[in-house]
This record gives C-alpha cells, sequence and structure tokens, in this order.
C-alpha cells in the first residue's frame, strides 16, 4: 500500500503518479484522505474522552479521601458515561482504521516517473533487442509437434491425470527442464544470491503483503479447508520472509533466489496463444528477489534487467527488453521490464520474465523496515523482484529455435547439465 502520511504530504505528486494508471484511482484516493480525516477525528476525541475519564478518577480518589461520598458516587457515575462512551469511540476507530486499510488496498502503487502513459500492451516501450530472427524458417514446427516427434511432453496425458495445463515432461524432455532450472539456479548463486526453497503454500497473511490479496484471489488456486494458497510465483515467500523483520542498513540489500513450481488459474485464457507451453496452470520458475535501500533500489532494477537478459544471452534466444506503460503495471509494480524471446515457428513474441520495482508498496503491507544509520529511525525498504526465468516458453523457445534436420540442438552452456548435446 501506499503510505498514507506520504500520501497527505504529496498528494499532488500522488495523483499525478496514479492518473497515468486511469482516472478511476483519483475518486478512490479522495476516500482513503476522507477516511482518514474521520479516523483521526474520532482518535483524537477518543483520547479526549480518555483524559477526561483519568482526570475524574483522581477527583475521586481525593472525594473519598476528604469523606465527600456523595460527590465521588456522582462523579463515579459520570465515570462510567464516560468510560461507555470511551469504549464506542474505540470500537469506531477499529472500524475507520479496517475502512482505511481497505481502500489504501484498492489503490495500485503509483508508476514511476519513467513509466510511459499507456492503457495497453501496445502502449508499451521497446527498450533494447538482442540477436536477429533467425532465417529460412519456412517449414518450423511448434514446440508441441516437436514434443510430440521427440517424445518429450505429454499434453494428453497431463489433461488426463490433472486437466488442461498440467503437461508431463518425460525423458530428454524433463532433462532439459532440470537442467534449465539448475543453470539459473547456479548463476543466480555466481551473482551472490542465496538460494532458499520455500513453501510452496501460503497464508492470507503473506498473500496480503506482497499485493496479491485481496486483488488477486481470483487468479490463485485456494485450499478452502485450510484456508491457504498455491503459490503463483516464489516471490510471495521469499519476500514475506522478512514480514515484520526490522533491519540493519547493513543488512541491505538481501539478495535471495529460490525454485518453485507456480500454480495459476489464468481463467478466461483459451484460444491458439495458450496452445502448448504458452500459457500453463504449473510451471516450473526460478525467481530473484533484492530487499534494497531506498536509495539505490532503480540502479539495483537495471542490474537485474542486465542479469536476466544475460541469461538469455547465454542460452542463445533472440529477445527484447520492453518497459511497461501505466496500465500494463501489475498492481502493485512501480515500473517493469519484461524481457520476451522470438519464437521462430510462432512467429511472435513470448514473455519469459518480468523484473519489477515496487518501491515502499510491498513493504508497507509487509512493515519490512531498516534502521537509518543517519536519524536512527526506522524506514522503509524497497522490494524488487523478477522471473530469472520462467521456463515453459523458454524451453518452447529452445525446441522450437534450435530444430534442425538432425534433431533439436542443445545450446553450449547447458550441455553439462543434460549430458547430451542434441535431442535425436
Amino acid at each position: 500500500m501506499i503510505p498514507i502520511n506520504y500520501i497527505k504530504s504529496n498528494k499532488e505528486e500522488v495523483l499525478a503518479r496514479l492518473e497515468k494508471r486511469g482516472p478511476q484511482y483519483l475518486d478512490l484516493l479522495e476516500k482513503v484522505l476522507k477516511t482518514d480525516f474521520e479516523r483521526r477525528q474520532t482518535q483524537q476525541n477518543r483520547d479526549t474522552v480518555l483524559e477526561q475519564a483519568n482526570a475524574l478518577a483522581k477527583e475521586i480518589g481525593i472525594c473519598f479521601k476528604n469523606g465527600e461520598h456523595d460527590k465521588g458516587n456522582a462523579l463515579k457515575v459520570k465515570t462510567q458515561s464516560l468510560k461507555e462512551e470511551s469504549k464506542r469511540l474505540e470500537e469506531a476507530l477499529r472500524a475507520l482504521e479496517e475502512k482505511m486499510r481497505n481502500e489504501l488496498s484498492a489503490i495500485p502503487n503509483m508508476p514511476h516517473d519513467k513509466v510511459p502513459k499507456g492503457f495497453s500492451e501496445n502502449d508499451n516501450i521497446v527498450e533494447r533487442v538482442w540477436g536477429e530472427a533467425l532465417q529460412n524458417t519456412d517449414g518450423f514446427l511448434c514446440h508441441w509437434d516437436l514434443a510430440a516427434k521427440y517424445d518429450l511432453i505429454d499434453f494428453e496425458t497431463g489433461v488426463k491425470i490433472t486437466g488442461a495445463g498440467f503437461p508431463l515432461y518425460k525423458g530428454k524432455g524433463a532433462k532439459l527442464q532440470r537442467a534449465l532450472i539448475n543453470f539459473f539456479l547456479d548463476q543466480a548463486e555466481l551473482q551472490g544470491y542465496l538460494e532458499v526453497q520455500p513453501p510452496i503454500m501460503i497464508n492470507e497473511e503473506s498473500g496480503f503483503g506482497t499485493g496479491q490479496l485481496p486483488d488477486k484471489e481470483g487468479q490463485m488456486y485456494y485450499v478452502e479447508k485450510d484456508n491457504m494458497y498455491l503459490i503463483p510465483t516464489a516471490e510471495v515467500p521469499l519476500t514475506n520472509i522478512y514480514r515484520n523483520a526490522i533491519l540493519t542498513e547493513d543488512e541491505l540489500p538481501i539478495k535471495i533466489t529460490a525454485y518453485t513450481p507456480c500454480f495459476r488459474r489464468e481463467a478466461g485464457s483459451y484460444g491458439k496463444h495458450v496452445r502448448g507451453l504458452n500459457r500453463l496452470h504449473q510451471f516450473d520458475k526460478v525467481e530473484i528477489v533484492q530487499i534494497s535501500h531506498p536509495d539505490n533500489s532503480y540502479n539495483t532494477l537495471e542490474v537485474m534487467c542486465s542479469y536476466v537478459s544475460g541469461l538469455l544471452e547465454k542460452i542463445g534466444l533472440h529477445h527484447r527488453v520492453l518497459r511497461l506503460c501505466a496500465g500494463d503495471l501489475g498492481f502493485a509494480s512501480a515500473c517493469t521490464f519484461d524481457m520476451e524471446v522470438y519464437s521462430e515457428a510462432q512467429k511472435r513474441w513470448l514473455e519469459v520474465s518480468s523484473v519489477s520495482n515496487f518501491e515502499y508498496y510491498q513493504s508497507n503491507r509487509l512493515q519490512l523496515r531498516y534502521k537509518s544509520k543517519v536519524n536512527n529511525k526506522k524506514e522503509l525498504v524497497h522490494t524488487l523482484n523478477g522471473s530469472a526465468l520462467a521456463l515453459p516458453r523458454v524451453l518452447a523457445a529452445l525446441l522450437e529455435n534450435n530444430q534442425t534436420p538432425e534433431g533439436i540442438r542443445i545450446p553450449e552452456v547447458l550441455v553439462p547439465y543434460t549430458g547430451f548435446e542434441m535431442i535425436e
């Protein structure tokens, strides 16, 4: 959430930045400010009543000490009335605090100044492109045909076991999956990320902390009996490791990585663009997360983007980096770069990573702070995360772009992980 004190102190800036996402959020902002005013008035009234009750309590003691029992008993009646009023105001205050929290939760993060205006993916900006499209690709098979030809992925058995969007990887297909996971984890370790293995189910507090709740509950698989959710990304458990934490400034930045399966309902997705590995309900991903000092977070964002782009270069995938417009940003993000690989068989770009800076948005929900060396105050950190990388479309592009008459060539950096150079 955007901190309420920041909104009050920087109202015009907040309005201008939110307007990039659309005018609908400006009314929500005014509602929050109105609720905050009512909350502060109620709190002031409660405090006044408590002060009066405390003063009367002292006066009652003096009365009984001096033998003025009638006056003391009369004041007791008045004190009881003040206590009841205090209780009423306390309940009203709690209700207003909950109302304000819900209203703040409905407001997305403010786009950064460098985020372009726009309301769809057509307004995103191409920052850079690496590599070139292959020549003479007529007759290239799509990955679902290659998977069948070389017996790598069994989509039909996945449907039988679970349903559509839950593929079964086999033989060299499974080994290539494992090779990609291990390669990405090893590369993250070389960059100073600590590998962890987090739970793949979360509670409501964790979902709220990173912004999945209440915005994205319809996109997550929910286990009603236990009131838990299957994770949509490792970002959620990784960032929640530090919920309610107070870090020292010397601990920053914190860099962590994890491989996990991810689960997304993807309700309403259909058509040829979701065929094969293009859009799944369960998929594997290696995630990187950084907890950064606010002064350094945008430099960190650039470094993370370069790192993800470098991974795609190492496995030889023609790709581009997009700066997302305000209308295409995730709910909690202040600035996001997407990485897309080019599918030579499908003749289109496939998103394989999003790298985002959430600024204070998640840390305010998480109450994740650090103790400043400058003023010794507890300040909110900035949180960032990125896919490094999501496997399904990376695997799809690898299969499609590396097909030859002899078979599918394995990128050189992956051969030590697969144990084979070709899928024949």
